[in-house]
Order: structure tokens, then sequence, then C-alpha cells
């Protein structure tokens, strides 16, 4: 299996959201972003999968020197490898790596937030330090598309949080603010135990307009000189909204089940997103 076929693997086997936004892109940057992809599957699965916090920071940090090598054409990683080639192709930058990195390691120390500034952090290390290397990858010409990219990782990682509070709280992890849980009086240990309540799905409903302002931004901030370029991005939008809109029909039960898109349903709106772009692109032609 060689490293590009290694990380197309990663990806397809993931079932995620951002393996359908990859199909409508030209080979180098299909390339590009399934290498960076499969390198942030492999990082995050360390962390849940890891029993042991000792092994997985010892791995975490094996990732900072293999990032290292890579970048200096020397990786043993089928991942490394296939990022290798990715490097030689587009303007990525060593020091994103390392926050991805950075942001795996937040979840091996702590469990919850106090405040959203702190998740905050957590979403711009884990989400949108990805969006910062993806748009160099699809190409731009406006610099407001770099906080066009800032504001969707945000936008996508929130959601992801929504989504995932069962899983999470399986894992003894609450990613909702403390102080926010406190207003909306959610006890803590109500979410660990997955006891649902109409506190919570206020609490919910509350993050989710968040979420939704993150989205709202990211599309004021995006160019239209570099929406097609982006387009990739928009179709991870589309499906990540979509999402939101299916658990906010669901009435928030995300602590009963886990709300998500089928895969017919995420490459049909990823078609449908790419066509639109690219039928806005030739009309602007």
């Amino acid at each position: 299996m060689t490293p590009d076929e290694y990380c197309k693997d990663k990806a397809a086997k993931s079932g995620s959201s951002f393996y359908y936004s990859f199909l409508f892109l030209p080979e180098l940057q299909r390339q590009a972003i399934i290498a960076l992809y499969a390198f942030c599957r492999e990082v995050d699965d360390i962390v849940d999968e890891a029993h042991e916090p000792e092994v997985a920071r010892t791995t975490l940090e094996w990732w900072r020197q293999e990032i290292k090598r890579t970048f200096k054409s020397e990786a043993s990683h089928p991942v490394g490898k296939a990022l290798q080639t990715a490097i030689q192709n587009f303007d990525l930058h060593e020091e994103y790596f390392m926050e991805i990195i950075d942001g795996m390691t937040m979840d091996l120390e702590q469990f919850s937030y106090s405040e959203f500034k702190h998740l905050a952090l957590y979403c711009h290390r884990a989400a949108s330090v990805v969006g910062l290397l993806s748009v160099e990858i699809f190409g731009y010409q406006d610099r407001k598309t770099l906080n066009y990219a800032e504001n969707l990782g945000m936008a996508l990682q929130l959601t992801n949080i929504i989504r995932d509070v069962r899983e999470d709280a399986e894992r003894g992890r609450i990613y909702l603010p403390q102080d926010e849980l406190r207003q909306f009086n959610v006890k803590a240990d109500d979410l660990l135990d997955l006891k649902s309540s109409p506190e919570l799905i206020e609490l919910l409903k509350f993050q989710t307009a968040r979420a939704r302002q993150y989205y709202q931004q990211a599309m004021q901030a995006l160019p239209d000189s570099d929406r097609y370029t982006q387009r990739t991005g928009l179709i991870m939008a589309a499906i990540y909204q979509a999402t939101l809109d299916e658990i906010e029909q669901d009435d928030f039960q995300v602590l009963q089940h886990r709300v998500s898109l089928t895969p017919v349903r995420k490459l049909w709106i990823a078609w449908r997103t790419a066509r639109k772009e690219k039928h806005l692109h030739r009309k602007s032609q």
C-alpha cells in the first residue's frame, strides 16, 4: 500500500463528512487534503483510543518529531510521506501541524472548560488551524479568506461538540463551558450520567445559535473572488449545517442517540453544493 493509498483508506473508513467534500477536487489538491485529513485522524485517534494517557502523550510526541522529519523530507510514517508530497506542492506551515497536536494534547490534560474563551482556544487548535492549512491547498487571492477559514473551523468544531455530547460524556469529557452549564442550570453529573432535561435542551439551543453565528461570520468573510476555490469548505459547511438542522428537528436528543446524515445524503449535498458553486463561478466569468 502506497502512502497515498494508506491516507485514502484512512479517510474512507472514517465515514467523515470531510471525505465527501474532497471528491470534487483536482488530483494534486485532493492528494494534499486527504493527507492532511489522514494526519488529523491519526493524532485524534491517539487521544480517543488511549487507555493510558502517558502512552498517548508519548505517541503525540513521536508525531511532533515525525512532523519535523516530514518537513526535512525524512518521514517514516505513510501519512508523513504523503504529507511530504503535499508540502512540495503547497505552502503548508510546520507550526500549524504542531498546533493541531497541541489541540490533541489539551484533550489529554483537561476534560472540561470553565469558559467559552478557553474552549475557543481548543477549537482554534483542533479545527481552525486545519482550515488555515486547507485554504493554502485550495488557493486564495484575498487574505480575508483566512478569516473565513478561522470562523468556519470554529463553526464546524462547535457543531461536532453539539452532535457528540453523548460520545464525549461516555469518555468523561464535557466541552460545553462550565459557566454556561451553570447559567442554564445543567448539572455536569447529569451530563455524565446521560440524563437529558429541558434545561439541557435550552443550553444546546444556545450553543447551536453560537455555531450558526460562526457559519454566518465565515460566509460574510469569504470574498467572492475566492468562493469557487474554497468550494470544498462550502460543501463541509452545507453538510454540517444540515446536521445541525437534523439535531434541531430531533429536539436536541443528542444524549439519546447520535444524529448523523446517511452517506447518500452527504454525497447529494456535496454534489448539489459543488454544482451550485460551479454555476456561480461560470456566471461571474
